[in-house]
């Protein structure tokens, strides 16, 4: 395994992490008992492999549903002066409702500290207030790291970029999780200002937010060759020293396995990444058009500034990935969540587009003309049924 300075920590943070967000039994809380023996002895020998391949950063939250508590039987096992363990709350407009939920989360992870403690879902201005106010949730950490309960603070985020960095820059936050990779790399100015903070730096479901990689399209795997497009997306992120750790959502223990090949490969990324890069981008222009991709995101409103909470930027980007990659399957994933996963990833489908209507709001648009028929074309494209949102998306 290989490891980076986690930011100002000073913690060595291995550059994969393991996320806790897929191998619980439930997304809500049920009794110990419920939890099948298998399902636990699965948990367990995930956890165990990762810490055998020195993956010592282990991420949750009290929103994952068992997760906690399926953790608490294997983490009091391992060294713990080895792990690195994160869980994740959502700010509270009552301090003391915030403190009670982390008190439940160390219990049900039988720890007498995390290493991280992170604001889960920053992702609009409000969740900002909640957690940095005075008298707000932030004095409640504030006072668990005097108890020695807590060691650093940091937020995880869905939110535009424009939020991310106004966080960062309250400097209030040792770490940040968000999202950005080879597909998504609108929050690069975030992880800059991160950078200048000295803030570590985790970037949530590289694999899977960015674009359902474990079962890509055939396009996609010749585009990536010779490597996989997990390993290449891998490589993408960790070729920038910015980037510190990427989590690996893991359901079973085999599940770390394509990701271990990233490692021999990286001294060698400046070599073997800019082949496939200008190919993923040749592929682009040929479906899409060297002006579209130069120019398509200019001038979009954000959902709030357009009529019916439409998330133009969203739909047009898996149009473009649909078209330019045949991925297919992840556009429709996420086209189909829009309108069911509030904050955690705003806006509506493109269900009925009147022209007249997004007139204004496209008016900064150099494409204004002809993306009301994209966004028709769009939704007979990627939608069918409406697609049940994972509790923390």
């Amino acid at each position: 395994m290989l490891y980076r300075r986690f930011g100002r920590t000073e913690l060595q943070i291995p550059v994969f992490s393991c996320g806790g967000m897929r191998y619980q039994y439930k997304w809500q809380d049920v009794s110990e008992r419920e939890i099948p023996a298998d399902g636990q002895e699965n948990l367990e020998n995930t956890i165990r492999r990762a810490f055998d391949l020195g993956i010592t950063h282990i991420e949750t939250a009290r929103g994952y549903g068992t997760s906690e508590m399926q953790l608490g039987r294997i983490l009091p096992k391992l060294p713990r002066e080895k792990l690195i363990v994160q869980t994740k709350i959502e700010p509270s407009a009552d301090p003391k409702a915030f403190l009670k939920t982390f008190e439940q989360s160390l219990r049900y992870l039988k720890l007498d500290y995390v290493d991280l403690l992170g604001f889960h879902g920053i992702n609009l201005g409000s969740h900002l207030e909640e957690a940095i106010r005075p008298g707000g949730c932030l004095e409640v950490v504030r006072k668990l790291q005097e108890q020695g309960k807590v060691r650093f603070v940091g937020f995880s985020t869905h939110g535009s970029t424009d939020l991310i960095v106004k966080a960062i820059q309250t400097h209030q936050f040792d770490y940040v999780n968000l999202h950005w990779y080879y597909i998504n790399q609108q929050n690069w100015e975030a992880i800059a200002a991160a950078n200048q903070q000295d803030m570590g730096v985790f970037i949530i479901s590289p694999s899977n937010k960015g674009g359902l990689l474990y079962q890509p399209s055939q396009r996609l795997l010749d585009l990536c060759a010779p490597l996989s497009p997990i390993v290449f997306n891998n490589l993408f992120c960790l070729s920038h020293s910015e980037v510190h750790t990427l989590s690996v959502g893991a359901a079973r223990p085999q599940d770390f396995d394509e990701h271990l090949k990233t490692l021999d490969l990286l001294d060698r990324a400046d070599e073997i990444l800019p082949p496939i890069i200008k190919r993923l981008e040749k592929a682009a222009i040929e479906r899409l058009g060297e002006d579209w991709l130069n120019t398509w995101r200019i001038g979009l409103p954000t959902p709030e500034q357009t009529p019916g909470g439409l998330n133009i930027p969203v739909v047009l980007w898996l149009r473009n990935l649909a078209i330019a990659y045949d991925m297919t399957d992840f556009a429709k994933m996420r086209y189909n969540l829009l309108g069911q996963a509030n904050h955690w990833f705003p806006g509506v489908r493109a269900e009925a587009i009147d022209p007249k209507t997004l007139k204004d709001c496209l008016s900064s648009s150099p494409h204004a003309d002809k993306i009301p028929d994209l966004l028709t074309e769009t939704h007979q494209l990627l939608a069918g049924e409406v697609v049940k949102r994972l509790r923390s998306d």
